[in-house]
């Protein structure tokens, strides 16, 4: 079972967005998103990856074939979502956020899930396998909205093969905001905020980040 930090809406809210680290981080490296965001009816689940790694956490192995990492870690994500819909949450009030391991592993979960979710976003990341994606995704993924959002100067995940996976999957039907930054591998602080902010609004059907 994934260990996850809770941070409650100021309101009561069905509306919930599970967040996933990068490599070697933790719920600890995120728990500035919630307050960041000012949506006072969203709810936010931090979760840890499944596997230590050097102080922190990662969802798959790197180097070498992260194949089957990521297959494991998909599955306790999918059970991770099952368990907040048996409790009451429709799968269309529950978004998914990741950065750069946790980007591939929203997207790689979202679009793979049965039914469409509230929102993805995914940042500074890449898809693990696009033409797999493609052929083995179920009817719900060409309904699934997404944000990717990357940086012109990222130098751990390249920008320029990102996009062109991004378009491969647009191409082949999926829903994908693409926005590029002037960034490193990190997020680009409030204007990259403010996109994100707005995505979710949108997701999860609330016409004003205020409203309840």
């Amino acid at each position: 079972m994934l260990n996850t930090v809770r941070h409650p809406a100021p309101v009561d809210s069905p509306s919930l967005l599970i967040v996933l680290h990068g490599l070697g981080d933790s719920t600890e490296g995120w728990s500035w998103l919630p307050e960041a965001l000012g949506l006072p009816w969203l709810n936010t689940l931090l979760v840890n990856a499944p596997d230590d790694y050097y102080g922190g956490y990662s969802w798959y192995d790197l180097p070498g074939d992260s194949g089957p990492g990521i297959n494991r870690s998909r599955r306790e994500l999918n059970a991770l979502i099952d368990s907040q819909v048996a409790m009451g949450i429709p799968s269309t009030q529950i978004g998914l956020l990741g950065f750069s391991q946790g980007c591939l592993m929203t997207l790689e979960t979202g679009f793979r899930y049965p039914e469409p979710l509230a929102a993805l976003v995914g940042i500074s990341g890449y898809v693990w396998n696009p033409e797999a994606l493609l052929r083995e995704a179920p009817p719900a993924a060409r309904l699934q909205r997404a944000l990717v959002t990357h940086g012109r100067r990222d130098t751990v995940v390249p920008c320029g093969p990102v996009r062109g996976q991004i378009e491969e999957l647009r191409a082949g039907g999926f829903s994908i905001e693409w926005r590029e930054f002037d960034k490193a591998h990190t997020v680009a602080g409030e204007p990259e905020i403010d996109l994100i902010r707005d995505f979710l609004v949108r997701g999860f059907r609330r016409e004003s980040a205020g409203q309840v």
